[in-house]
């Protein structure tokens, strides 16, 4: 089993000081304009990165883009198909719901500077924007210590470097066709900020999992039986099983809106949904204070699946 991270889009890099995620829905109204242009994203995204990189190597700029699953059978009906690509299935549980939203094509861009953000959406969207809509675009930051909005430390559960490749990437035998490619799931939270911070520090520790400032793990009688450390894993067969997650805060502050935009990305988008199953099934703490809005799947491809959409091979 082996991949390849030359080959692949970035599914395992860094959250980024500066952060665009878009998720627009194709017309649906002309088949071969909107293929066309599809095709011509595809050849060209990446000399708009490389160009990018080139004009401002600092701003470390990461791009994934990739296809939801009506957008992929609308696009392509007589390709083979990602394995694991369908629509997002709603969770119910027995308080909260992880909705199932639209979307066609997701683009998630990241940089140190924002400006690097907007300058790579602007010339993605001149290709994109006669045959789109927009469903949602959100604008997210790296909050102080890289610490989630609710001001805990995120991410340190993610494999780290290039361990990541073996949780992102799917290899050559689990789906020859789309080998290095990637699952993409991308969930839009709104916070009730103003309970959360109601709460007493032992008690936002208690429904994290964690000391919130030094981040060590409470003991298991420390915390709560719905703990977010506790609800949000997939023990599948008795193994702890890992996505790479890029949690981002977002926020209108001024309308006291704030929230957190959560993508996960994985080979094996079943860990993800184990994951999901599992917090809203055993009513996760953190929900009581974290809504979901968005919930949606999309199909990363790697850089020759790029080349064979741009190529018409699909």
């Amino acid at each position: 089993m082996t991949v390849d991270i030359k080959q692949a889009q970035d599914v395992y890099k860094d959250a980024g000081e500066s952060v665009i995620f878009t998720t627009l829905m194709l017309n649906h109204k002309d088949l071969k304009e909107e293929k066309d242009a599809i095709a011509d994203f595809s050849d060209m995204s990446n000399s708009i990165i490389n160009s990018m990189r080139i004009r401002d190597p600092e701003a470390q700029a990461h791009i994934a883009w990739g296809f939801g699953s009506d957008a992929w059978d609308y696009l392509f009906p007589n390709a083979p198909k990602p394995k694991e690509l369908e629509n997002f299935k709603e969770i119910k549980g027995p308080k909260y719901t992880a909705v199932s939203t639209p979307g066609d094509l997701f683009i998630h861009v990241r940089a140190s500077k924002m400006a690097v953000c907007y300058e790579l959406m602007d010339q993605f969207m001149g290709i994109l924007r006669p045959i789109t809509t927009v469903e949602d675009e959100t604008h997210g930051f790296r909050y102080i210590e890289g610490r989630a909005i609710i001001g805990f430390i995120d991410g340190t559960e993610n494999p780290a470097g290039v361990e990541s490749m073996d949780y992102t990437l799917i290899d050559d035998q689990e789906d020859p066709e789309f080998a290095n490619g990637s699952y993409a799931f991308a969930q839009k939270y709104m916070h009730n900020m103003k309970a959360w911070n109601d709460l007493k520090t032992e008690d936002q520790e208690k429904a994290i999992g964690r000391h919130k400032f030094s981040d060590r793990e409470l003991d298991d009688d420390e915390k709560l039986p719905n703990a977010h450390n506790i609800a949000s894993q997939d023990n599948e067969g008795g193994v702890e099983h890992k996505i790479v997650r890029m949690n981002v805060p977002f926020s209108d502050p001024a309308e006291d809106k704030t929230g957190t935009y959560f993508i996960g990305y994985s080979k094996d988008f079943a860990v993800t949904n184990r994951m999901l199953t599992n917090m809203f099934t055993k009513s996760d703490r953190l929900l009581d204070f974290s809504t979901p809005i968005t919930g949606n799947l999309f199909f990363i491809p790697s850089k020759p699946t790029l080349k064979k959409i741009a190529d018409g091979d699909y």
